[in-house]
């Protein structure tokens, strides 16, 4: 069978994919920032000397790590939603957030528990109470070492981000396959989503790269 291809779809409707992939790093963006703080405050819980704190952080990690973002999308746009009126956009987000918090909050465990353990005892033997003593001494020394996979996570959530047509979430990937139903020219646009996805995962790649250099000269 001779399939012709039409290019001309794609500057035709390059607003389209320019709005779509901006909805789509702002979706992305959003959903990281509400995550971090979910990363930090659990993946600190998984490390408490609370049993009953451990127990919740661990169950929200392993949780959210064994259902599948699709999943938890449905179950929060249809569930949730019904009694908190989300909608597609807020759905979307929250979804997101809580699947990538659960994320970070190992990333977080392993930055803290990567600082050495005298750094804690330092900080209890000058005067300094636990949270004094995470605040100032261990959280900043953490962070440096978590950043770039914090980071990594970011290039994650964006192509995570293209689950969220399912639930009607306005996106690069919903915009496109509106697009796809009502030119017809499939192979044109999901191959030039392709694209503008790789570029933008690429391009925060080589970012992460730098700020890695950066941070490594910095340490010598």
């Amino acid at each position: 069978m001779d399939i012709q291809l039409d290019w001309s779809v794609i500057p035709n409707n390059m607003d389209v994919f320019i709005q779509g992939a901006l909805l789509t790093l702002e979706i992305s963006a959003i959903s990281l920032l509400l995550s971090i703080p979910l990363g930090v405050i659990f993946g600190i819980g998984r490390i408490s000397g609370n049993p009953i704190i451990r127990f919740i952080s661990s169950a929200y990690v392993e949780i959210m790590r064994g259902v599948p973002l699709l999943v938890l999308l449905m179950w929060i746009y249809f569930g949730l939603g019904q009694f908190f009126s989300l909608g597609s956009y807020w759905g979307s987000i929250v979804g997101l957030a809580t699947f990538s918090g659960a994320f970070l909050a190992e990333i977080v465990r392993s930055g803290i528990q990567a600082v050495p353990k005298g750094q804690m005892e330092a900080a209890r033997s000058a005067g300094m109470s636990n949270f004094q003593a995470m605040r100032y001494i261990i959280l900043p020394q953490a962070f440096r070492r978590i950043l770039p996979p914090m980071a990594s996570q970011f290039i994650i959530l964006i192509k995570d981000s293209s689950l969220i047509s399912v639930i009607a979430g306005v996106d690069l990937t919903l915009k496109a396959k509106n697009l796809a139903a009502t030119s017809f020219r499939y192979i044109e646009i999901w191959t030039f989503v392709a694209l503008v996805y790789f570029i933008m995962t690429f391009s925060l790649s080589l970012i992460i790269r730098q700020i890695e250099k950066r941070m490594l000269k910095n340490e010598q």
